[in-house]
Parts: C-alpha cells; sequence; structure tokens
C-alpha cells in the first residue's frame, strides 16, 4: 500500500464534517467558557492555571516520544523565563529548558506567520542539547529512508516512510505556504480552527522534516493554529490528552498516512482538542479549589507541613501518584521518621489528609 504523499491527489485532503459537527460545536462553547472563566480568576491564579497546562504540555509531549522529563525542571525553566523567580532556579537537565524554552515560543509567537526560520528555532530549542550528535535547526539529509519504525532489531516493523530526504525542502515550503494561507484572513482560510489544528499535526508528520522532534514540533504547530483560530494562546494540553492513549494516537495516525481521504484522523484529533479542553476546565477548577484550601488551613499548619501539601498539589487534578507516605515525608522535608509519621497524623486529625491502607502500604490522599 502506498503512502499519502506518494499518490496522485498529495496533499488535497478531503474530509467530512458531518459526523463531527456536534464536537466542533461543543469545542466553540467550551473555549468561550474557559476564557471566561480565567479573565476571571485574580491574576495569580491566571498566572498559574497557564503555568500549570504550559508545564503539561511539556512533560506530556515528551513523554509520548519515550524521553521522561522531570515536572519540577520544567516548572523552574518556564518560572525562570517569565522572570517569577528571583535568584533564577537552577535547572538540571537541558532537555527541560529546552521544552520550556519551545512551548514559551510557541505561546509568545502564536499569531506570526509561519516560516522556516520560526521552525528552525524550535527545532534548535527542543534538541540543541544534542547538537553534537544529530543536524539542529535544519531538514535532514541522510539517503537512508525516514521511517518511522517498532520491534527489535532484525524484526522491525515499518509503519510509515516518509519522502525522501532531497524532497523535503520543496515539501515544507508547499506546507508552510499552506499553513499561512488557511490562517484567520488567509486566501484559503479554515475557519474551523480544531479541523485545521488536525491537518497541520497530519500534514506535517507526513513530511517528518528532521532527524528527530518531529512528533514535537508537530504538536506545537497544532497548537499554534488552535491560537490564531481563537486570537489568544489556547487554554490546553494536546500532549496530555494524547499520552493518556498513545497507542490510539499512532493507530489514528498510521491510518491516516496511508490516504488523503482523512475524514476518521479529523474526528480523532477533534474530539481529542474537546477532551483537552474539558481537562483544562479541571485544572481551572482545581487552582481555585486549591486557593480556598490554603485560605481555609494555611494558618494551622508550620513551614514543613506547608511544603509537603503544596508539593502533592503539585501533580495538579490527578493527584500525587502513589499517595503520601512517611518515607516520601521524609525525603521532601529531611525530618525523621518519628516527626514524618506525627506530622502525617496530624494533617489527618485536620481533615486535610486521607489515611488509605494499611500497614507497610499505608498512605495518605488529600481532601479536599
Amino acid at each position: 500500500m502506498s503512502y499519502n504523499w506518494q499518490q496522485p491527489d498529495w496533499p488535497h485532503f478531503r474530509y467530512d464534517l458531518a459526523p463531527i459537527q456536534d464536537a466542533l460545536f461543543a469545542i466553540a462553547t467550551t473555549m468561550g467558557h474557559m476564557s471566561g472563566l480565567l479573565k476571571g480568576l485574580p491574576e495569580a491564579m491566571q498566572t498559574e492555571t497557564v503555568l500549570g497546562l504550559m508545564v503539561s504540555e511539556a512533560v506530556k509531549t515528551s513523554a509520548i516520544e519515550g524521553e521522561i522529563l522531570s515536572r519540577a525542571d520544567v516548572m523552574s525553566s518556564i518560572r525562570n523565563q517569565l522572570a517569577l523567580n528571583v535568584p533564577l532556579e537552577s535547572v538540571r537537565d537541558a532537555r527541560a529548558t529546552g521544552a520550556a524554552e519551545l512551548m514559551m515560543d510557541v505561546r509568545r509567537t502564536f499569531a506570526e506567520p509561519l516560516s522556516q526560520a520560526r521552525l528552525f528555532t524550535w527545532h534548535h530549542l527542543l534538541l540543541k542539547s544534542r547538537s553534537e550528535q544529530m543536524r539542529v535547526g535544519a531538514w535532514r539529509i541522510h539517503p537512508e529512508p525516514m521511517q518511522v519504525v517498532s520491534g527489535p532489531i532484525g524484526k522491525t516493523k515499518v509503519h510509515f516512510e516518509a519522502p525522501p530526504s532531497k524532497r523535503v525542502p520543496k515539501e515544507m515550503n508547499t506546507f508552510i505556504q499552506w499553513f499561512n494561507s488557511t490562517g484567520p484572513g488567509g486566501t484559503q482560510e479554515i475557519k474551523l480552527a480544531a479541523v485545521r489544528a488536525a491537518i497541520t499535526h497530519l500534514f506535517f508528520e507526513s513530511i517528518h522534516p528532521f532527524d528527530d522532534g518531529n512528533g514535537r514540533i508537530g504538536r506545537a504547530l497544532s497548537e499554534k493554529a488552535l491560537s490564531q483560530g481563537v486570537g489568544y494562546p489556547v487554554l490546553l494540553s494536546l500532549s496530555k490528552t494524547i499520552e493518556a492513549n498513545k497507542k490510539k494516537y499512532y493507530a489514528a495516525l498510521k491510518e491516516a498516512q496511508h490516504a488523503n481521504e482523512i475524514t476518521p484522523w479529523i474526528t480523532y484529533f477533534v474530539h481529542i482538542v474537546l477532551e483537552a479542553q474539558i481537562d483544562a476546565e479541571k485544572q481551572i477548577d482545581f487552582v481555585l479549589k486549591k486557593t480556598k484550601f490554603f485560605d481555609r488551613n494555611a494558618s494551622k499548619l508550620d513551614e514543613r507541613q506547608i511544603k509537603v501539601i503544596r508539593r502533592m498539589l503539585e501533580e495538579g487534578p490527578q493527584g500525587f501518584a502513589g499517595g503520601m507516605n512517611a518515607k516520601k515525608y521524609i525525603g521532601i522535608t529531611s525530618v525523621s521518621k518519628a516527626t514524618a509519621t506525627r506530622d502525617l497524623q496530624f494533617l489527618q486529625d485536620l481533615g486535610i489528609l486521607q489515611r488509605v491502607g494499611a500497614g507497610r502500604s499505608t498512605r495518605y490522599v488529600l481532601v479536599f
């Protein structure tokens, strides 16, 4: 079976929006509601919400590719760039810094037309720590086929093969022209931002122009398309939603790369956008609850206990993985086991923590 770029109608994608009219309407409604919610928050809470979503996107877009970043490092890097840390906090992982810088640049330049220079900048930000190992900030040029494969060496399965490297400059010129002409006010404007974001991702991934980082930059491009459609940086994390079911994402992408009739892909991606918006609404609600939580309890806690609670809350609405226990408490605060046990009991008595399990399986979860 041939790939989409090998077919005579490439890159003229065809699709039917009838099956997703309800989802598209829900996206428009939710987007407006979220914008209103955020504007109604105090400035500090707005910043916290946006920070949380940016950190989730940076961490999860890397996780999709099998690269695990420290949430704390990404958060510190973003806060450093926003001048929220005085003095600046050290960031151990250069990959976290690069991922954070990419997120910042995507949001800062969302309204600008796309260009080759911008894509090269993003690639450099993302992979500058690996510049000695590969071409960074440039299209791939190797003569070997660019393939997406899985399986052990000798038994690999090819899921997709991108156009030869010699075709990449021309293909990317076509892609960049398409992206700019389909944006707001363009000659071929696609008014539905979620549909344009879906095509953007598929189009870019099918060209696969870089040696590495294509998935992360492709998702950043989808965020740029969504932001241009609503006129401000979107408040969601596509990658968090995608990462929750990576197999479905790769299966949908693989199917779409074998034809230029892409209704199933559009359907999949539009629902991803809607799910990401719903998750972002939960994030806003979580920030509100967290603020009320500290207003109610902060005066009852000492600095050590507040530090632990803040660390638990950093994980967002999904909660602190595995709950809190004495060992984790000691790791965060460097206190003795007796003090950790006493503090956990105190927090339980206050109704801030709830005990789950018994014996070695004892752990504590937050009670909002």
